[in-house]
């Protein structure tokens, strides 16, 4: 017999379901209770009144003190109701937010692990085939040296891809020890832009650098951080069109800034790419290499330097991407 395999979203689709048929019965439950409460206390008044005596002296007086002891337990219905039903709605909205919260991040490591699986999968496959290729073969050079130059790539993009991993399970649970050392930042942006230039000769990437600017940051963490955002220009740039990095020296701040002419990224998606696992959900860049780790990881890294990251677009197509950076860390 075939099983049936739930998705993720029809799981969520179901508890979002189950949750508001629960909602609704509780609170009908509760709008029935204070009903049946009214009408006991209302059947209670007019017994006591059944039972007293005209003729009695103080009869209008207990007829009053009838009706306003049926009015106070009235209130104190209404009260208690009211108060119940606040603190279902706050809780309800508690648990949809945590339950959808909770789906939506396993959702986001299901991808991961998709993600990484192919991520880890394909540079290992082809470094494997080059070296094979060229055990059994005896190519010439010029064929030699390219898949010698393939091979590098792969295992640099697997190496940043490992590096992107551990580096971000270290930050996340405390256990990277930042050196904030004096860094001369030109030199650093002009050696990143390098490394990526002999990496992707088929792309254009263009420096805008200022000399000379220095600040106190973890070095290996704003390697980390430059490569990163130029890996992602890499994704969704044209190879015909330039990659910039910017480094310049602000009041008391340094200014990275990398400038694509891609795709962009839309209005609404510019809140979520910093978020842990998150990659735009549209066909078009889900095809592209990622697994949602390097954005958050540069949003982490500028955050842990007490600077900031921001997403505008450039004119006109393409993201910029801004790193402001204390030139003292604080």
């Amino acid at each position: 017999m075939k099983k049936i395999r739930i998705l993720p979203r029809q799981q969520l689709a179901l508890a979002t379901a189950i949750y508001w048929f629960l909602l609704l019965y509780i609170v009908a439950a509760l709008a029935f209770w204070y009903l049946r409460l009214q009408q006991q206390n209302e059947q209670m008044a007019n017994y006591k009144l059944l039972e007293l005596v005209a003729d009695d002296p103080s009869y209008l007086k207990k007829v009053a003190e009838i009706n306003t002891a049926a009015e106070r337990k009235a209130y104190q219905y209404r009260g208690e109701g009211a108060t119940f039903l606040l603190l279902i709605f706050v809780c309800a909205v508690f648990v949809f937010r945590a339950v959808r919260s909770q789906f939506r991040t396993a959702m986001q490591q299901q991808n991961f692990m998709m993600a990484i699986t192919h991520e880890l999968k394909t540079p290992i496959a082809v470094a494997k085939l080059n070296l094979e290729t060229l055990q059994k073969h005896k190519l010439e050079e010029s064929r030699q040296q390219k898949l010698i130059r393939m091979t590098l790539q792969e295992t640099n993009r697997l190496n940043d891809l490992t590096n992107n991993i551990l580096i971000s399970s270290q930050l996340e649970a405390g256990g990277y020890k930042k050196v904030f050392e004096e860094t001369d930042l030109s030199q650093l942006c002009l050696t990143q832009l390098q490394l990526m230039q002999n990496r992707y000769p088929d792309h254009q990437f263009m420096p805008d650098i200022e000399a000379g600017v220095k600040a106190q940051v973890d070095e290996l963490l704003i390697q980390i951080l430059i490569s990163n955002l130029l890996d992602n220009a890499v994704k969704y740039a044209p190879k015909n069109e330039p990659i910039v990095l910017e480094l310049k020296q602000a009041t008391g701040e340094a200014v990275i800034k990398v400038s694509d002419q891609g795709t962009g990224i839309p209005k609404e998606e510019k809140t979520r790419i910093f978020q842990r696992f998150y990659r735009i959900g549209n066909e078009a860049v889900r095809k592209t290499k990622g697994t949602g780790l390097g954005l958050y990881l540069c949003k982490k890294i500028a955050d842990d330097h007490h600077g900031t990251i921001t997403v505008t677009d450039n004119q006109p197509l393409g993201t910029i991407f801004t790193i402001n950076l204390p030139l003292q860390n604080v």
